[in-house]
């Protein structure tokens, strides 16, 4: 009997596949997302449904929660979708072994850019600093305490909106 979309998705991570989509950003830095993870928020995180994505598993551990994007409606498997990370308990997160100060910004910034893709959001910005770049479209991204947008490390281009990034292309080295 074919699963319909209203059908909660499967609980074993061994049956899924990993789409092309996803398979690109386990390889980017900043991510924070694995197969482990994903594996994990299947097994044992909160489902829900969500109208744009579809089914999520959320998980927190360390105070950083991992969501997952999966479908099993419209493929002949299950499939990861996407994944990613949010900040949930920021002192939880900064207090765990697992996570230094600067992942926790790079997941905060992160958050923030794809929260409010087309807004500027400098107050969300300023107060992080994500001094190892993490990757967002073509730019390799880091921001400096105070810096009220993020800086690609490689074209020197500064940015106060996901969109920004995302519709301009890295040109390569320029300097800051």
């Amino acid at each position: 009997m074919a699963r319909t979309p209203e059908d909660p998705p499967i609980r074993d991570p061994g049956l899924y596949a990993l789409t092309d989509h996803f398979r690109e950003r386990l390889e980017q830095p900043g991510r924070y997302v694995s197969t482990r993870t994903v594996s994990d928020a299947i097994r044992r995180g909160q489902l829900r449904w969500n109208r744009t994505d579809g089914w999520r598993f959320a998980l927190v551990e360390s105070g950083i929660r991992f969501v997952v994007v999966v479908s099993d409606t419209e493929t002949n498997s299950p499939v990861v979708v996407t994944g990613w990370t949010e900040v949930a308990d920021r002192d939880a997160a900064l207090d765990a072994r697992r996570w230094d100060p600067v992942d926790v910004d790079t997941i905060a910034v992160r958050t923030a850019l794809s929260e409010s893709a087309s807004t500027p959001i400098p107050d969300r910005i300023r107060p992080r600093a994500v001094t190892r770049p993490f990757i967002v479209g073509e730019h390799r991204l880091r921001t400096d305490a105070g810096d009220p947008y993020v800086w690609c490390s490689d074209c020197g281009c500064r940015f106060r909106s996901k969109a920004g990034i995302t519709s301009r292309g890295c040109h390569g080295p320029s300097g800051r």
